[in-house]
């Protein structure tokens, strides 16, 4: 939250990680007010040491490796989830040593089964006989790479300034060739399936795709398929758990699509303003404005019509949408002249608008900025592919979120490439269909994800083994090629029960608070909200705390707020990772607190991972403006959550990248490093930790309807998660500033400590 940080960072030793329990599924697409270019750096010598030398390549022990961990238990509910464990789950951090494979003493290959392909809603109980044997079904086989440990060992030592591979990126052909999936290995895995009476639908160097009958799916996996009585709703899935045949075993990773969907699939982490103001409203009146009123920054006005709410006395109207020409500002971009030109950034959403780019044009003309050049934008879109459109809120539902995801990554580098990629639906394993187009044709130097979800829900609808390796494996595939991934953090604070009892954008189903995913996978950067105060106008950094709204309505008879204090109703994602062990970049960053005390509050032994790494403005009640076209009609109107704030970080990775003049690729060791250089603002929640009321404001929204909707917003309470100084769980290293950008410009590092 200071503009001139200083202030060295606390080191805390961590200690070497092992494998925690295993993990389950759900999708969401998900104050000093000082001149922000005053901020001076002070590198600390052994900072700057680390930065400037090349050091021998780390022990194979202290890498990630792409690895699953299954925790065989006979509880029906830990069967399910303790077999889900990420690929990095085990070596984050380096616990476990792996010896390379003896030729001479390597065992027969064994059939292996897919852990969690049985589904534990798939009970006897509900179990209502065998799908009948010629219903139609499809399947998706995950591939497995020639060398995946390598894989993994690659994708860290590329990252890693200390290591002799840094930054030699490879190419998709030189990824293939070395580590892919085989020409050999894809024709085996073909031959077994269309040997088993299925027909291969496509083939990627990812996945191959059958489909066939009931009968052929259970020949060719060992088991049968049987129809089940869930929640009133006949599904099937397979009566056991999948086994791949030895022979191909080693060159699959999983398999997916044999069982029903059960739950909800991605969406947007965002939420229109507009949108909040449904449900009580007031007798309009004389005290308070009838018209939507917000301020141009924070305290311009202020609403001494309302009662008083957490504090004595008036304070004021929300402020209005902001724009990017007031952001570029604010996060220092304008000072520093850049705007992401040569650097070219993808967005993953599902869908897509018909009407993107005009859309997107009119919005930056109108705002002061430019439009797209002829061949800036592009997109790679098929509505004949479309599928599960009303489970997913179809086109429409998603239009608004590529709108702002967009226009968020134009505004803040108007000169960047910008390329958009829709899925066919929400679905993970469309999802994952264009994150692999974008990694196998290297189509973007970073690529910006408004979605992520919950890991453990109370209907078993979660993720398996096999979706979060072939996630992981695609991040890998990013990180060797230069390819950076980052992922909003959610909407729903620490998604435990008690915030999605009352948050907008939560998940009834959490079973408890919990980080998301791929948010939290350790080879993304995680990207979590704050709430920004404007100190003028044009866009002059005010301050900045964690985004937490606690909401209140104004009473019918306008005299008080109800409830006093509120319930809260929005805030960023983050916390410590029951699923993921600690990553070599954030051992001395992020405290042993933390990193050893699960979100349940129980002690872990081993350190974890803890999220977010970043944090931007994406406050529901600081929101950005958005332009769409709906129903034929183009407008614009507010918006918040973390879908901004991730676009918002890719845009400035983008112009970091024009700094550098080349790829960042994954970004996280450069981000950890860089914040114990002060190069990332400390936003801390000064009220807290004083130990005084919130700040809050007041979001009148005029008469609707016939009756005034106002609201009582506060700030920074963002349930269990808290700003405090230093890293922390609401808002990471903290958010970007002109000196961040500044330290791409040098490659000599000690002319940078000069310069600063």
């Amino acid at each position: 939250m200071f503009i001139c940080r200083t202030i060295r960072k606390r080191l805390l030793k961590t200690d070497a990680v092992s494998t925690p329990g295993g993990v389950s599924r759900r999708i969401f697409p998900l104050t000093t007010l000082a001149p922000q270019n005053a901020a001076r750096v002070h590198i600390r010598p052994r900072a700057l040491e680390q930065l400037s030398s090349v050091a021998a390549p780390s022990a194979l022990t202290d890498l990630h490796l792409g690895v699953v961990i299954t925790n065989h238990t006979s509880r029906a509910r830990r069967g399910r989830i303790a077999t889900v464990a990420a690929a990095s789950l085990a070596l984050a951090s380096g616990s476990l040593a792996l010896a390379a494979p003896s030729q001479a003493h390597a065992p027969a290959p064994a059939a292996k089964a897919v852990a969690g392909s049985h589904p534990a809603w798939a009970t006897n109980n509900a179990d209502q006989g065998s799908l009948a044997a010629a219903t139609q079904l499809s399947a998706t086989v995950y591939l497995q790479g020639q060398d995946p440990a390598g894989l993994a060992a690659y994708a860290k030592a590329v990252s890693d300034r200390t290591s002799p591979e840094y930054r030699k990126f490879l190419t998709p052909a030189q990824f293939r060739a070395r580590f892919g999936a085989t020409d050999a290995q894809i024709a085996g895995v073909q031959a077994w399936l269309r040997g088993a009476g299925l027909t291969v639908v496509s083939t990627t160097q990812h996945a191959v795709t059958v489909r066939g009958t009931s009968a052929a799916i259970g020949h060719a996996f060992g088991t049968t398929v049987h129809q089940y009585r869930v929640g009133g709703k006949l599904v099937h899935a397979p009566a056991g758990n999948l086994v791949v045949p030895a022979s191909v075993a080693s060159s699959v990773i999983g398999v997916t699509g044999v069982t029903s969907t059960i739950g909800q699939g991605a969406r947007p982490q965002s939420v229109k303003v507009r949108n909040t103001a449904t449900g009580t409203g007031t007798k309009p009146g004389d005290g308070l404005p009838q018209v939507a009123t917000c301020s141009n920054y924070w305290g311009e006005k202020t609403a001494t019509g309302a009662p008083a709410g957490y504090v004595p006395g008036a304070v004021p109207f929300d402020q209005c949408s902001f724009v990017p020409s007031q952001l570029r500002k604010a996060y220092g971009i304008t000072a520093s002249g850049l705007t992401g030109k040569g650097a070219t950034v993808a967005i993953v959403d599902a869908y897509g608008s018909p009407t993107m780019l005009s859309d997107a044009n009119t919005f930056a003309t109108a705002h002061g900025d430019k439009a797209f050049r002829p061949g800036q934008y592009s997109e790679l879109v098929d509505p004949s592919k479309w599928t599960a459109q009303d489970a997913c809120g179809g086109a429409d539902g998603w239009a608004g979120e590529e709108s702002l995801d967009v226009e968020m990554v134009h505004g803040l580098a108007p000169d960047a490439k910008v390329v958009y990629v829709g899925a066919n639906s929400c679905n993970d394993a469309d999802l994952m269909a264009s994150l692999s187009t974008i990694v196998d044709q290297h189509l973007a130097d970073v690529v910006s994800n408004s979605w992520s979800e919950i890991m453990h829900t109370t209907d078993a609808g979660d993720m398996t083994q096999t979706q979060i390796q072939a996630y992981e494996q695609i991040f890998l595939q990013g990180a060797a090629e230069g390819i950076g991934f980052d992922f909003s953090s959610g909407d729903c604070g620490d998604e435990s029960p008690a915030a999605a009892a009352t948050g907008v954008n939560c998940q009834s189903d959490t079973s408890r608070a919990q980080t998301g995913y791929p948010s939290s996978d350790p080879y993304v950067t995680d990207v979590g909200g704050t709430a920004l105060g404007l100190a003028d106008a044009k866009g002059r950094y005010g301050f900045e705390t964690s985004m937490g709204n606690l909401r209140s309505a104004l009473s019918a008879d306008g005299t008080s707020w109800n409830p006093n204090p509120g319930y809260f109703y929005f805030g960023g994602g983050g916390g410590t990772s029951e699923d993921f062990a600690q990553p070599w970049y954030q051992m001395g960053t992020v405290p042993g607190s933390l990193s050893h005390t699960l979100m349940t509050g129980a002690h872990s032994k081993t350190a974890q991972r803890v999220t977010p790494d970043v944090a931007m403005n994406g406050d529901l009640y600081t929101s950005v403006l958005v332009g769409q076209t709906s129903g034929g009609v183009y407008s614009e109107g507010g918006v918040g959550g973390t879908s901004v704030s991730a676009p918002e970080f890719s845009a400035v990775q983008a112009d970091a990248i024009q700094a550098q003049g080349s790829a960042i690729g994954f970004a996280n060791p450069e981000i950890y490093l860089r914040s114990q250089l002060g190069l990332f603002r400390d936003v801390v929640n000064k009220q807290a930790m004083r130990h005084q009321a919130p700040l809050s404001n007041v979001a009148d929204f005029g008469v609707i309807g016939g009756s005034l909707r106002v609201r009582l917003i506060a700030f920074g309470e963002d349930t269990s998660l808290q700003a405090t100084p230093g890293f922390d769980n609401a808002t990471g290293v903290g958010s970007p500033t002109a000196a961040y950008l500044d330290s791409f410009l040098w490659g000599d590092w000690a002319g940078f400590a000069k310069k600063h």
